[in-house]
């Protein structure tokens, strides 16, 4: 297959299963290091086996030509160790899986390292019962065998010997051919000899054994794919993705670790090779354990802020830096921007990213979101960690920092960071930086397009929007003061140590024995930041309840009305236990809210339909 220039992109080939077998044990085929290692179980090995015994098609194997040299880090099969000095001439893209098993099977002389059905492991030889074998072809899954490391089958708990293989005169007697030789021909003759000689009838045995199965064996073909050394990073990830079905999906991230540990110059200056996992770890266990806004640790590297939301800010800075150049004629963070990103610059930008998502943690505990669960947005993270690293110091001046709490809420409220959200990174990066940097007239398009419909309060009931959860850290911003520990407003500090949560202001028992019957006391506007102790109180009527913590709290009961009121409500509602009442007040308190938020007034759904 040819492009138009008459550049050869791909090639078919279909070499002998003996010459790829010997390819994989020499180095010359290697895996790049981005596959992960894999095992298939018994059962499938001795199918995958009796397919090629058959010679039965056993689909298309996928490789890169790396053109001498690699663009990744290349790694030897499993169990080819000794062929990792060899610089491969080509990569398996698709296939580790067959050719693991087979040459672990049919080419090495020591047992197969597989697992059972119920994945315990397992180490097996793999045999054929050439009785079965020269018999029908439908027999064939039954006359490969596998046998454990001993050569020897138990059944009956182990206390029966069913087969016992130690020995090629065993071996014989049973009429069991080792596959691991079937290749060294030295040994296949000298297997040969002893079985003939051990019986007349073995002669034509062996005759049908040899034409019907190790003929085939020998002869066959492994349909092959090789993609040109030209072949993009980008074109190889989109191919292993379509390829990979049945597999963990890969992605950038493992691509560019198995780049950049391929990085030769890296090496040859350092005297190793650059391991982006471990650069990765150190970065996020520093964020996370300053600012568990940003995941938690004991839950695995990815929780919370990813190494992709990284790997993003890093290039978005990068794609700016090369624009300003005028190297490049966009901002981007697309994919194949991701793959394109030079070691150095990623090694030059990275800590300058790091310290900027430092600044972000610090600032989303300015606006009372201090736990990875209250994030309205971790996308939104991206562009603001490009901004910072950028512009540096310039993001405190009052001006732009005003700027960027605004276009945060914008974000947030008008749920701007809800879809595909690369394109925004890119405008928004370019803008706010515009703005900072020269005071141009152009508002990011995040703060132009948001808009906040008013009864959009109405059906915000769940953490799964962000809206939801951004009216609660604003409720906290304000100034809530906590129900039962009221010695002041709730802080950072105070809304992780008295473990501060949503909760319901008209409780839901109340609400079903007296109204109204639909989804309001589910809105956010029938919730507010309380602790879990105050939270126990919440029984009954709010008329009722109030009076309880008021005691509890040892507070007289107008001074805790105003307690009340820090959470922007009107505590003669609730004394009232009018919901009706309580429900339009705070409706429009919460409008007033977001729209000093936003900056920018909220609308109906009759203004947005006209």
């Amino acid at each position: 297959m040819t492009n138009s220039q008459g550049d050869r992109s791909v090639a078919l080939d279909s070499p002998k299963l003996q010459k790829v077998l010997q390819d994989v044990q020499s180095g010359v085929l290697q895996l790049p290091d981005f596959q992960r290692e894999w095992k298939w179980d018994d059962q499938r090995i001795r199918e995958l086996i009796a397919t090629v015994t058959l010679d039965y098609p056993l689909g298309v194997v996928m490789t890169l030509e790396t053109g001498g040299k690699t663009p990744f880090r290349p790694r030897t099969l499993t169990g080819a160790e000794s062929g990792r000095i060899v610089t491969p001439d080509l990569l398996l893209l698709d296939g580790q899986q067959r050719l693991t098993s087979l040459f672990q099977a049919l080419h090495l002389d020591q047992p197969v390292r597989t697992v059972d059905e119920r994945n315990k492991e397992l180490e097996r030889w793999y045999y054929v019962d050439i009785r079965k074998a020269v018999g029908s072809s439908a027999d064939r899954d039954d006359a490969i065998v596998s046998v454990p490391k001993d050569r020897v089958l138990r059944s009956n708990f182990a206390r029966t010997v069913e087969l016992d293989l130690r020995s090629r005169t065993l071996e014989c007697e049973a009429r069991h051919f080792p596959l691991s030789v079937v290749f060294d021909g030295d040994q296949v003759t000298a297997w040969q000899k002893e079985f003939v000689l051990m019986d007349d009838a073995n002669w034509s045995l062996w005759a049908k054994f040899d034409q019907r199965i190790l003929h085939n064996i020998r002869s066959f073909q492994i349909p092959m794919i090789k993609l040109a050394a030209s072949t993009t990073k980008d074109a190889v990830c989109s191919v292993f993705e379509r390829v990979n079905t049945g597999g963990v999906p890969l992605n950038v991230f493992e691509l560019l670790t198995a780049t950049y540990a391929g990085d030769h110059e890296y090496e040859k200056a350092h005297g190793d090779y650059y391991r982006l996992p471990d650069a990765w770890q150190d970065i996020k266990k520093s964020l996370a354990t300053s600012y568990p806004v940003f995941g938690r640790i004991e839950q695995g590297i990815d929780d919370g802020l990813s190494r992709s939301d990284f790997l993003q800010a890093v290039t978005l800075v990068n794609t700016w830096e090369r624009k300003q150049e005028r190297l490049t004629k966009a901002v981007s963070c697309k994919r194949r921007d991701l793959l394109n990103l030079p070691l150095n610059d990623f090694i030059r930008l990275a800590p300058r990213v790091a310290s900027a998502f430092e600044w972000v943690g610090e600032f989303l505990g300015e606006q009372f979101i201090v736990r990875q669960t209250d994030l309205p947005y971790r996308t939104q993270l991206v562009p603001m960690a490009a901004v910072r690293a950028i512009l540096a110091e310039q993001t405190d001046e009052a001006a732009n920092r005003d700027l960027l709490t605004r276009w945060y809420w914008c974000g947030v409220l008008g749920e701007m960071y809800g879809g595909a959200t690369e394109s925004r990174f890119t405008r928004d990066v370019e803008q706010l930086v515009a703005r900072a940097m020269s005071g141009s007239n152009v508002i990011p398009d995040t703060i132009t397009e948001a808009a906040f419909l008013g009864d959009r309060l109405d059906t915000l009931t769940t953490r799964n929007s962000a809206a939801y959860k951004g009216i609660y850290a604003l409720l906290v911003k304000q100034g809530a003061v906590d129900w039962y520990h009221s010695e002041g407003p709730l802080t950072p500090g105070t809304l992780l140590q008295n473990a501060v949560g949503i909760r319901q202001v008209f409780p839901k028992a109340w609400l079903a024995r007296h109204g109204p019957h639909d989804n309001r006391g589910n809105s956010i506007v029938n919730k507010t930041p309380l602790s879990y102790r105050a939270s126990k109180s919440l029984v009954g009527a709010p008329s009722g309840y109030l009076r309880v913590l008021a005691r509890e709290t040892s507070t007289r009961p107008e001074w805790f009305d105003d307690v009340v009121a820090t959470h922007v409500m009107d505590p003669a509602a609730l004394h009232k236990d009018d919901f009706e009442a309580f429900y339009a007040d705070r409706s429009a308190r919460l409008v007033e809210l977001v729209t000093e938020a936003m900056g920018k007034r909220t609308v109906s759904r009759a203004e947005m339909d006209r």
